[in-house]
């Protein structure tokens, strides 16, 4: 009997230890966030962005930063982190495009001088990338570096693009951008935060992605196709995004991006809730949070979405959530989190080619 209390008593110091642990890196985690947001908010006070081409962009950036700050104050520690990212892609992009002054002076020469300076850049970055040790990171935040970095090259590209159709300074703010989503993927590795012991057991999403994507083409029909055109681009931009991740083995990236997807496709037919479904809707939420609270694995990227829809449940001032947002957390409770179970399965069979094939090149931006 005694030693089985001594050895209860060991593993019962053995969890409390590992908790106070995560909670150690956690505080860590919280701080450098925090550290980062004032970092960003003494930019924005010290040379304000008072571009007159950039108007729109300035409120977006305090909006952001706003939310990143609610969401860490809330205890949202991997939302909180999705939101610095969206702050530093859109403050970037704003400094670097209004610095223009060589670029109305010189034309474009000048821009593509300023481009290949970011390309040799961005790609020293993605091959860091690469190489990055992640084995004692939680995988949301390992996800969240995989898809800024990979978000980054087509930016860059498109803003090549815009430059030669419209005009040299037309593609100034994407090459912020992407120089943006490289410096906050930079950011994520430096994260101080401690995964849980049992790791998720990452593979290629193909096989979801390919069935997901057959489901959105079979879904784009009128009338949803066109009340539904936002929706659907940011649902196609996801499943590309996720693809390039799948293709190069970023596979935490993939699966956030993947799930994301999911959740664009499922808000396409999401109902809209009456205050029963509501209130529902809350104890779903407690009760996923205490799964995830209760698992050793690394749900991190489970925990992220959870904490998503968390957030548009209760908002922090005490405001109403939207229709939106209600229907919003209830997709990511019956869709996202069972599609991120399903992803520890083995994956299944793609199907073959049937023989004939026809190649079809659709063109569109990406990540919009």
């Amino acid at each position: 009997m005694n030693l089985v209390r001594t050895l209860l008593t060991h593993a019962l110091i053995a969890v409390l230890s590992c908790t106070l642990c995560l909670s150690a890196y956690a505080q860590d985690a919280s701080s450098q966030i925090k550290s980062e947001i004032a970092r960003l908010e003494k930019s924005v006070k010290d040379h304000p962005l008072s571009d007159p081409d950039l108007k729109s962009i300035a409120p977006m950036v305090a909006d952001s930063l706003k939310s990143t700050s609610d969401a860490l104050n809330s205890g949202h520690l991997y939302l909180a982190l999705e939101k610095l990212g969206q702050a530093e892609d859109l403050l970037q992009g704003a400094r670097v495009a209004a610095d223009k002054s060589d670029i109305e002076r010189d034309g474009l020469p000048a821009f593509e001088s300023r481009w290949g300076k970011a390309s040799v850049k961005l790609t020293a970055l993605d091959k860091d990338a690469h190489s990055r040790d992640w084995k004692n990171s939680p995988l949301a935040i390992r996800a969240l570096a995989e898809a800024a970095q990979t978000r980054a090259t087509p930016l860059l590209e498109g803003g090549r693009g815009f430059a030669t159709a419209n005009g040299p300074k037309e593609g100034l703010f994407y090459v912020g951008q992407a120089e943006g989503e490289a410096e906050f993927s930079i950011f994520c590795a430096s994260v101080k935060a401690q995964a849980k012991a049992q790791r998720f057991k990452l593979r290629s999403l193909l096989p979801e992605l390919h069935s997901l994507q057959e489901k959105t083409n079979a879904a784009f029909q009128p009338p949803k196709s066109i009340d539904l055109h936002p929706r659907f681009i940011a649902l196609n931009s996801q499943i590309k995004l996720a693809e390039e991740l799948d293709s190069q083995r970023f596979y935490a990236g993939a699966l956030y991006a993947y799930l994301d997807a999911v959740r664009h496709y499922g808000m396409l037919d999401a109902p809209t809730l009456d205050p029963a479904q509501q209130e529902q809707v809350k104890r779903d939420l407690a009760a996923s949070k205490a799964r995830l609270d209760a698992s050793s694995s690394d749900d991190s990227i489970a925990q992220l979405f959870l904490e998503r829809a968390e957030s548009y449940a209760t908002h922090p001032d005490g405001s109403a959530p939207s229709s939106d947002e209600w229907r919003g957390a209830r997709v990511i409770l019956d869709k996202v989190l069972p599609a991120y179970y399903e992803a520890q399965k083995p994956p299944a069979q793609l199907a073959k080619a049937n023989g004939k094939t026809v190649d079809v090149t659709l063109v569109r931006w990406p990540y919009t």
